[in-house]
């Protein structure tokens, strides 16, 4: 029995939410999803709160994982240790609030989603994303019928290199964080679809959710000011993953819909 499962790259701001609440249970539909994974680090433009996370969930997300801004509000910790299906980078050291994985029924299957951190031009000291993403391997390998990864990182060599290192081993590696969407999803002969960067669920036009002007003048050395949240032109960008019975992805499809 096939799986669909919906990714969605990084919710930034008020436009990111407003149009998944307007447009994800129409596209679940559309498209009959069985799961929805969202990226929503960025859904306060600069961090998560618990009030933006029941968003999510409400607008038709199953579970939430996040990236280097997670902890930036910090309403969220306690949040973090009391909902079972958000999850912060794995790799984040033991302290950090919540859970770096987790593991979610669907009717048709059970799915364990991990979220892991980069390493490279991140600027984050988090531990080895190689050696964590083994261990929970490992871990969940009974509980689980389906390995869904979001590896949130800057360098698109990196998240190559998790491809190879997961092929075989998981069914689903995206990648988060650039907020720009890469057009080289494809399926590794050990059935892991993948994909460098899902995009960016927020502002199209925009500099990666900015108002274009401010992001303008400040690389012109014009100003230096507070970056402010662009809500023009709102676009969904993920990727929808068809993975089979054991695991196996077998398709991978850019999303990008207004």
């Amino acid at each position: 029995m096939q799986c669909k499962i919906l990714t969605i790259g990084d919710v930034c701001g008020r436009a990111g939410l407003d149009i998944l609440r307007r447009r994800l249970w129409s596209l679940r539909k559309f498209y009959g999803v069985d799961f929805v994974v969202a990226n929503g680090e960025n859904a306060a433009g600069n961090g998560i709160t618990p009030a933006q996370a029941r968003e999510l969930f409400d607008a038709g997300a199953d579970v939430i994982t996040l990236g280097n801004h997670g902890l930036h509000k910090r309403e969220i910790a306690a949040f973090l240790d009391d909902e079972p299906y958000i999850v912060r980078p794995a790799n984040w050291p033991g302290s950090a609030p919540g859970i770096g994985s987790t593991i979610y029924d669907t009717a048709k299957t059970r799915i364990c989603v991990i979220n892991l951190i980069g390493r490279v031009d991140i600027g984050f000291g988090a531990a080895s994303p190689f050696e964590t993403v083994d261990a929970l391997l490992e871990k969940n390998r009974s509980k689980a019928d389906v390995f869904v990864v979001d590896f949130h990182a800057e360098a698109t060599s990196e998240k190559c290199a998790m491809a190879y290192h997961l092929d075989g081993r998981a069914g689903v590696l995206f990648g988060t964080h650039t907020h720009v969407q890469t057009a080289d999803e494809r399926i590794f002969p050990g059935g892991l679809g993948f994909i460098t960067d899902l995009g960016m669920t927020g502002a199209s036009d925009s500099v990666i959710g900015v108002k274009w002007e401010q992001s303008l003048a400040y690389f012109r050395g014009d100003m230096l000011v507070r970056f402010e949240e662009s809500a023009r032109a709102p676009r969904i960008q993920g990727a929808l993953f068809t993975v089979e019975e054991d695991g196996r992805c077998t398709a991978v499809e850019r999303v990008s819909v207004e």
